[in-house]
């Protein structure tokens, strides 16, 4: 299925889109990767979700992405006696490892690696930030705070703590078992929550084995503050503002989401713009005009995708979310100032043969009338380098491999095809154009670009541009072998 925009759509899975027909929905009206939420949903739903999926991806002919979101580390606080209490700015609260029922003066907090990196003057944010405490006293077990923003804290409400880098593992127990399952299902991207330092990324990679992407969730300060090493051990990165928004000042966040796109994009890796998109469609079928400038920011920045969290998981009118995204994206995509942005903010990298190559396909296709550029990959490498080159043209992905058009599905501007093996040069070069004709990209009288390594099937191998005719006749008589 065709596409009319490059930028793609992220749609979450939930009560909400929980049958075939719903999820069918979805992808008709424009989703391209399918989230599930591991925080939501017990393995047997998940696994429900996945085979829809699959059986809709058979029924299109389509490759579709499918992202397993991992829970992360919850800080969460205990119990209440009265089930709540009200904390009064500038009065005095204590958090400690006492497990007894919580009163108006203090409540457990059962993670004492919290205790044992805060110090005097840290903050401690509580239900989404709504109660922030300053840490006045604190020990192994135990931190004396002063309120300086008071409100009700009640049961299990979470926990952030901004300023200090705390010594968890960005993976749970949970979260080790959810992996392990989802990648023997067979999703095609990992995203990885409490992300805080390169090293957590890399044993997320370890345990996956190379049966799935990674992608990291920059949601924490330290991770902001460690983002080029948390960037060059990932496969992708999201821009998580709902987190980012509670453990950092709001007016903060736009000008971190525009380093971190900006910092993915020159690395050729995707990143998936997230949360509160367009929040008003849970409860309407029409966003905020606000709602609608966000997703159109994002996609003037350059993001791979966009994402709907709750709207098409749990929200009234899901498809009407996804159809809001798609529509948004075609007419900023249309905008003459949107090619402007984009080719303002390319970053030249000319490191390699891959790079030149791909780059030299991009200037070709701003000066001559070809429909597409056509790349034969194995691992998506060449695909990922096209796309950061943001060309004018659509990308059709060739691969003989399934997984690999799978997870291109997240990448800007790709359409992607599973192909036969290729051998040879001119036979790939006919596969692609047969891709161009049969998928509605290039008519018989038109010229595409092939990107391709020779010798084919071999990792890394991207040396060789061709600007080739549609016509089979004119390859046959004209390309050499």
């Amino acid at each position: 299925m065709r596409r009319l925009r490059n930028v793609k759509i992220v749609a979450t899975l939930g009560p909400a889109s929980n049958d075939y027909a719903t999820i069918r929905a979805l992808f008709e009206a424009g989703a391209d990767v399918f989230r599930l939420n591991m925080s939501h949903g017990s393995h047997d739903d998940i696994r429900a979700r996945h085979q829809m999926l699959r059986q809709i991806e058979a029924d299109t002919g389509t490759p579709v992405c499918i992202l397993a979101d991992l829970q992360g580390p919850k800080l969460r606080v205990g119990t209440f006696a009265n089930g709540s209490e009200e904390l009064v700015e500038r009065g005095r609260f204590r958090l400690d490892l006492d497990p007894a029922p919580g009163t108006a003066e203090r409540v457990n907090l059962p993670h004492p690696e919290i205790f044992a990196a805060l110090e005097p003057g840290s903050s401690l944010l509580v239900n989404d930030g709504k109660i922030r405490l300053e840490v006045a006293d604190c020990g192994p077990d135990f931190a004396d705070c002063i309120v300086t923003v008071g409100g009700t804290i009640s049961n299990r409400k979470g926990v952030n703590v901004p300023d200090v880098v705390l010594p968890l593992a960005a993976l749970s127990e949970k979260d080790r078992r959810d992996l392990e399952f989802v990648c023997e299902l067979g999703v095609d991207w990992l995203a990885l929550s409490f992300v805080q330092r390169p090293e957590d990324v890399e044993e997320a990679r370890s345990l996956a084995r190379g049966r799935a992407a990674i992608l990291s969730k920059i949601e924490k300060p330290a991770a902001v503050k460690a983002y080029d090493a948390i960037l060059a051990v990932s496969d992708g990165i999201m821009v998580a503002r709902g987190d980012l928004g509670v453990e950092l000042p709001v007016q903060a966040v736009p000008p971190i989401q525009k380093r971190l796109v900006r910092g993915a994009r020159a690395a050729a890796k995707p990143v998936i713009v997230a949360t509160q998109m367009l929040e008003s469609m849970i409860d309407s079928p029409v966003p905020t005009r606000a709602e609608v400038s966000d997703v159109a920011t994002a996609i003037y920045e350059g993001a791979d995708a966009v994402m709907l969290s709750a709207e098409s998981a749990a929200g009234s009118y899901p498809i009407e979310a996804v159809m809001t995204m798609n529509n948004t994206a075609i007419s900023v995509e249309s905008d003459p100032v949107y090619r402007d942005i984009i080719e303002a903010s390319r970053a030249a990298k000319r490191a390699s043969v891959a790079d030149a190559i791909v780059a030299a396909a991009r200037e070709i296709a701003e000066t001559t009338p070809i429909k597409a550029i056509c790349c034969f990959t194995q691992t998506g490498k060449t695909v990922s380098l096209v796309a950061r080159e943001r060309p004018r043209v659509p990308i059709l992905a060739l691969t003989p491999l399934v997984e690999t058009a799978r997870r291109l599905s997240l990448t800007w501007g790709t359409h992607c095809v599973v192909t036969a093996p290729q051998e040879r040069f001119k036979g790939a070069v006919i596969c692609a154009a047969r891709a161009a004709l049969s998928d509605g990209f290039a008519q018989e009288h038109e010229q595409i670009a092939v990107v391709a390594g020779v010798p084919f099937n071999v990792r890394g191998t991207t040396n060789i541009l061709r600007v080739a005719p549609c016509d089979e006749r004119l390859i046959y008589s004209g390309d050499p072998e």
